[in-house]
């Protein structure tokens, strides 16, 4: 089965950050521009944490905060599981089932080098099983 390497071969490993005292709006604006739905949350090259849409939703609209005065380190999520380049896709898998998550922080020691989502871990499992199919069309053909 693939690994968290390949997904980042096949997008590219780019990493969207904001700085801690970033606001939240100004968060909000990079992720719709960029059309994402988390930021990294780092102080220089450290990580700190993942800001995501439902951080936001659950964080500052439901507790009556706002967005422009709400630093993201008030509300992001900076208790993810950590994962590497040779995590496989099914371990991916069983963490963001069992935790409920969308998105894992990838590394290499403590050094944040990516972000999967369950939207790459879907596409992998979908380009994994059209291999097989492939493999196993060409065995019966051949």
């Amino acid at each position: 089965m693939k690994k968290v390497a390949d997904i980042l071969n096949a997008k590219g490993s780019n990493v969207i950050s904001v700085s801690p005292d970033t606001t939240v709006i100004d968060a909000l604006r990079i992720m719709a521009i960029r059309n994402i739905g988390s930021v990294m949350v780092m102080d220089g090259q450290v990580y700190c944490g993942l800001l995501t849409e439902r951080d936001y939703a659950r964080k500052v609209i439901l507790k009556g905060k706002t967005s422009a005065e709400t630093p993201v380190e008030e509300i992001m999520s900076n208790d993810l599981p950590h994962i590497n380049r040779e995590t496989s896709i099914e371990s991916c898998m069983e963490l963001m089932s069992d935790n409920n998550l969308r998105y894992l922080p990838v590394f290499d020691r403590d050094r944040v080098i990516g972000i999967i989502s369950i939207n790459d871990v879907i596409k992998a499992v979908i380009s994994n099983q059209q291999e097989t199919i492939t493999h196993l069309e060409n065995y019966i053909n051949s």
